[in-house]
């Protein structure tokens, strides 16, 4: 890779695996200086070992997205330590299927309280110091999922569709502040998210989903961000829906 965000400071949510640890690596790749954050923090630490290993910069924070103090502790250390935040990757999420009627309700929260409200969070925090820098770029994490309803995954519908609308709110009130913001829906890829899905049912049939087609790998998601918060700072690359080839919906 090049070095077009050598200088810049990253956050990457969710960072512990998956499309998340992907984009931590190709950021690092590009030049930008990361900082990880996740709960899991021996996963947080093996990453930054690979990422100083290749001469990159990082910075592992463990906090849990969903606790708003811990949010604004991470964002506001990593202003502290490199002196700005230029971008924010909102990865953090959890997909937990399963019909609407007889649901474990706390699987209800759990995606609310992650997927929706701390991505918030994060922007809450990061928004005051990208304008008092001048700008920045705020990508938040979605799915085709917040594109297309179906029986068995309306709440967590429910959270990638408020991603969206949140999103789009926000890029309207930020744009003449120079901060740009992009929203990435993936379809299927190959993550652990599917292994957190706790209804059996559900479980099963998104085991047979996936087996269905070849999967995107989290690094495919991670190059699509790297292409949108690579661009020049006249483009705005607002929205980027990439599924598998062999996905239908």
């Amino acid at each position: 890779m090049t070095d077009k965000l050598a200088g810049k400071v990253a956050i990457v949510t969710g960072a512990s695996s998956g499309i998340g640890e992907a984009t931590a690596i190709a950021l690092a790749a590009e030049g930008a200086t990361v900082a990880i954050v996740a709960r899991r923090s021996d996963r947080l630490n093996n990453l930054a070992k690979r990422i100083t290993e290749s001469d990159g910069q990082v910075f592992a924070i463990t906090a849990d997205v969903s606790d708003e103090a811990q949010v604004n502790d991470a964002v506001h250390q990593t202003q502290a330590k490199f002196g700005k935040v230029d971008i924010l990757i909102n990865n953090a999420g959890v997909m937990l299927l399963g019909m609407i009627e007889g649901a474990n309700t706390e699987d209800w929260r759990r995606m609310i309280n992650l997927n929706v409200l701390g991505l918030m969070y994060a922007t809450h925090a990061a928004l005051p110091l990208m304008k008092a820098q001048g700008g920045g770029h705020i990508v938040n994490i979605s799915s085709v999922a917040g594109r297309f309803a179906n029986a068995g995954s309306g709440v967590y519908n429910a959270s990638k569709w408020a991603v969206g609308a949140f999103s789009e709110a926000l890029r309207k009130e930020v744009y003449q502040n120079n901060i740009r913001v992009t929203i990435i829906e993936p379809g299927l890829v190959a993550t652990e998210l599917p292994q957190h899905v706790t209804d059996p049912s559900a479980k099963e049939i998104t085991a047979k989903f996936y087996g269905s087609v070849k999967t995107l790998e989290s690094e495919d998601i991670a190059a699509a961000i790297a292409y949108a918060v690579t661009q020049p700072s006249h483009v705005n690359v607002n929205e980027i829906l990439i599924r598998p080839t062999e996905q239908e919906r």
